[in-house]
């Protein structure tokens, strides 16, 4: 995994907020551009939501249209377009990948700040390789083909290489105490675990802790989620949430604006998260019974 790596996929969401911004600065409405260009109504929507990619030649175009005369802005938007077209260093695993595993995997690797809790199991950027296998053979069934769980496997490991980046982000890792009492694979399967989990621990960008079972019952502890931030506060805080049929991704853009305050949100997450971290014990305190 490259050092100082931002992932396409958050380039293009980038872009896609760059191209909002300057068409909002122009006063122009998506029919007022579909006109100018001659493009079907439709083309600006796709661009602007993402759901097609756009062209140098139809970017620069647009700069034109939107008013945007000054070199070092459209050089800059030009390069970000040019990027957002690369090859993620995941690309070859999209054969095994889910698409919301895609999805997070670009913001891993782009995010600044990670903030991971987990109720029922390890981490991934935490596990062994043994341990990893052991989850992994559960959750894809008997009939998985053992190419597959070995590719997952890598991918997983290959996932941890962030640590060792001279651009690592800052991690924080929330386990619920039940996380470090489920035996998964074995007893000495969990005891290189819980020396791994301790290791990492002891990196200055990475907190542990453990939120241990006399805190009895507490928000959202009983579904795991993760939390990114980028540096680039323009490309807003993402919300990894994952459910037991599947995994959905919340944006802040607009999250916030609901009355309900059970309303899941990355700001929400994020305010829990350091409400628990709060009462929670650092690895290196607490004791396996």
């Amino acid at each position: 995994m490259p050092s100082s790596f931002t992932d396409p996929n958050v380039l293009r969401r980038r872009l896609r907020g760059e191209l909002r911004r300057v068409r909002g600065t122009s006063g122009l409405t998506q029919k007022d551009v579909a006109s100018a260009m001659d493009w079907h109504p439709s083309k600006l929507a796709r661009i602007e939501t993402g759901t097609v990619r756009i062209s140098i030649n139809d970017l620069r175009a647009l700069l034109n249209l939107y008013g945007v005369a000054d070199d070092r802005e459209i050089s800059r938007l030009v390069a970000l377009a040019r990027n957002a077209r690369r090859r993620s260093w995941w690309d070859g695993h999209r054969s095994v990948a889910s698409t919301q595993l895609i999805a997070m995997l670009g913001y891993e690797s782009s995010a600044a700040i990670i903030r991971d809790f987990e109720p029922v199991v390890v981490p991934g950027l935490l596990q062994t390789e043994d341990y990893a296998r052991s989850i992994i053979a559960v959750q894809e069934g008997d009939r998985a083909e053992q190419n597959k769980i070995d590719a997952l496997i890598d991918l997983r490991m290959e996932r941890q290489e962030m640590f060792d980046r001279s651009d690592a982000p800052e991690m924080h890792f929330l386990l619920d105490e039940s996380v470090l009492h489920r035996i998964v694979g074995s007893k000495a399967v969990m005891s290189r675990q819980t020396r791994r989990i301790r290791e990492i621990a002891g990196r200055p960008n990475v907190t542990v802790h453990v939120v241990p079972y006399r805190s009895g019952f507490y928000p959202m502890c009983h579904t795991g989620y993760i939390i990114f931030q980028f540096t680039d506060p323009a490309d807003g805080d993402i919300l990894h949430v994952e459910y037991p049929l599947g995994e959905l991704i919340f944006r802040e853009a607009g999250s916030e604006s609901s009355p309900d305050p059970r309303h899941i949100s990355p700001a929400r997450c994020l305010r829990i998260f350091e409400d628990v971290e709060r009462f929670a014990i650092p690895m290196e305190f607490f004791t396996v019974g």
